[in-house]
């Protein structure tokens, strides 16, 4: 993942859909409660409160695979020094896992997964990724805007079990972005809260 030409109006876009990932691992206990919640869920909620559950999860599983497509393009770009590349690669596999248990939370829940773009069609700024350090803006920017995107679903879960699952992910995509920054030799994030005040 990388930084985007207007990352300000990037993070913006993600909450606005929201509302209308050493390597950071979603636990087994995160993925178990994502998917496994939606059995209370029929009981718990109404059909409006189920359906604005599946849209969130979706916006949620088209921002995963953004992330897949994107750590795709920066290990491809030949610019990567084999350990990062190597973490590039393993920070690509736990949006993959979020991606697949996020599928099952939707489909458990009656609603149908939204596909993955392909590589293009994110328009990612490849023109702008010229060395190691673009490639890792570019996904710093990313994992910072999934970590408000996260950060902004939660509350609106109407089934809590999901907020607590989408919460773990959040976890993960804040390491991410932490890691990234540090091997960028930036500051590490140190905010009290993430996405909004209290």
């Amino acid at each position: 993942m990388l930084l985007l030409p207007s990352k300000a109006s990037n993070l913006l876009a993600r909450r606005s859909l929201l509302t209308g990932s050493g390597r950071a691992v979603l636990s087994a206990t995160a993925v178990g409660l994502l998917v496994g919640c939606t059995a209370k869920a029929g009981t718990m909620q109404t059909a409006d409160t189920s359906k604005a559950d599946v849209d969130i999860l979706n916006t949620a599983l088209a921002l995963e695979y953004e992330g897949i497509a994107a750590y795709q393009v920066g290990a491809e770009s030949g610019l990567l020094q084999p350990p990062v590349l190597k973490l590039a690669v393993g920070f690509q596999s736990d949006h993959k896992e979020h991606a697949e248990a996020l599928a099952k939370a939707i489909t458990k829940l009656g609603g149908m997964p939204v596909q993955s773009k392909t590589v293009a069609e994110y328009n990612f700024p490849t023109a702008t990724l010229k060395n190691q350090t673009d490639v890792l803006r570019f996904a710093a920017g990313l994992e910072e805007g999934a970590v408000n995107a996260y950060a902004g679903a939660i509350p609106l879960f109407g089934d809590k079990t999901l907020a607590g699952a989408g919460a773990s992910i959040l976890g993960s995509e804040s390491m991410h972005w932490a890691i990234l920054r540090y091997a960028l030799g930036d500051q590490p994030p140190t905010v009290a809260f993430v996405g909004q005040s209290y």
